[in-house]
């Protein structure tokens, strides 16, 4: 019982840091261009909410945050098929829910989320249905997945070589179906001139996992490959991690497509670290223990400066650097403007798509512009955050030049 306490205290926290932090951000041009833009499964879950709650960043952000929840709980439900000790169960959530990259994708409107719990509940079912064949129910999900996102394509060809490795042929024939019309649904992104973005990928999926957890999955899976070990989660991260790494030789690869299907790969890593620890003597475990520590501080730490970030822009010169800079400011422009009694603006479509959201229409009424104006009628907006200017911009009223 101590245990489901803990894990619901873990999981109570990492819920109220993101609802806070839903509080500090605006929409940014990928969410509103993906709120307003064309019909998809998520657009649809969004107005969903948007319909229940208002339109508000709540209502915005709470289905992903709601998606997040439920992976951390299939996640701690899996792995109890990989880790029989149940508080180092909760070290794996412990883990999952401060990873940056999992952050990431339970505040911002992105398939990523999707994506995350889509591999996590097929995984789960799998395990309670059966471990050697499909059940129906499981075809079912699969052809569910392919309408939702052109993401889980990736999810498709790994279950493919699956089939192929366990040599069921029917398995096989219906993902490569899935496969067929998933490119003919969505397509697949070959523009650009060959160039290589090998090492840019690397990086960013160190700054996903964080260096240390990137390269010990990296490490555990090549070890499970060389001994044999090789199940369902294998594939689906290996083969994942393999195509996105296969794929930035020649052109620059979207990483955060792939890198949901990594995360699958925690319980492997988490069984493996576990094992090696109890094999030891308790004095040749400290070094298992500093490396825990270490990355456990290192997650703590990013979680902090993610929850702080705007201090950041008192260190910074140029506020457009600050890494969360896209997804600041217009919530704050849009008050302002509002103080002001202007509803409406004419000014880039980015920005326009964006105050949309939060009730400023487009009109030819009000001008703003980021740069200077000499005119009389010209009014500043200036946004500040911890007392440091971010952003000033000029609105003009053309009506009254």
């Amino acid at each position: 019982m101590r245990y489901k306490i803990i894990l619901f205290l873990i999981l109570g926290i990492d819920v109220s840091v993101l609802f806070f932090q839903t509080s500090e951000l605006s929409i940014s041009y990928h969410e509103a261009s993906l709120l307003y833009g064309n019909i998809s499964f998520l657009q649809l879950l969004i107005k969903a909410s948007i319909a229940l709650f208002g339109q508000n960043d709540f209502a915005l952000r709470f289905p992903m945050i709601l998606l997040h929840l439920g992976s951390a709980l299939l996640l701690y439900k899996i792995s109890k098929q990989y880790i029989c000790n149940e508080s180092n169960r909760l070290w794996l959530i412990l883990v999952f829910v401060l990873l940056p990259g999992v952050i990431s994708s339970a505040i911002i409107v992105d398939s990523a989320g999707i994506i995350i719990f889509g591999l996590l509940l097929f995984i789960y079912l799998y395990q309670i249905t059966q471990t050697s064949r499909y059940k129906l129910s499981l075809y079912v999900l699969l052809l569910i997945y392919m309408f939702i996102d052109g993401g889980f394509i990736y999810f498709f060809i790994a279950l493919s070589l699956y089939a192929l490795y366990k040599k069921d042929t029917k398995c096989l024939l219906f993902n490569l179906v899935l496969i067929s019309i998933s490119l003919y649904l969505y397509g697949f992104n070959t523009q650009g001139l060959p160039k290589g973005h090998f090492l840019d990928s690397i990086g960013i999926y160190a700054a996903i996992f964080t260096p240390i957890i990137f390269i010990y999955l990296f490490y555990i899976l090549y070890r499970r490959f060389l001994t044999k070990e090789i199940d369902l989660l294998w594939f689906i991260s290996s083969t994942a991690l393999i195509l996105s790494l296969l794929l930035s030789f020649r052109q620059r690869v979207a990483i955060e497509q792939f890198a949901p299907y990594l995360i699958v790969a925690l319980p492997l890593g988490a069984q493996t670290f576990y094992s090696s620890y109890r094999v030891r003597l308790k004095r040749f475990r400290t070094k298992y223990r500093v490396l825990f520590i270490i990355t456990l501080l290192f997650l703590t730490l990013n979680s902090i400066l993610v929850l702080f970030n705007k201090y950041f822009y008192l260190v910074l010169d140029e506020p457009q650097k600050h890494f969360a800079y896209k997804m600041h400011v217009v919530k704050e422009l849009a008050l302002e403007l509002k103080k002001k009694n202007i509803n409406c603006v004419h000014t880039k479509k980015s920005l326009a798509l964006r105050l949309r959201f939060y009730g400023i229409k487009e009109c030819e009424k009000y001008i703003l512009r980021e740069k200077k104006v000499e005119s009389e009628n010209a009014l500043n907006v200036t946004i500040s955050y911890k007392n440091k200017p971010v952003y000033s911009a000029y609105v003009t009223n053309i009506n009254n030049k």
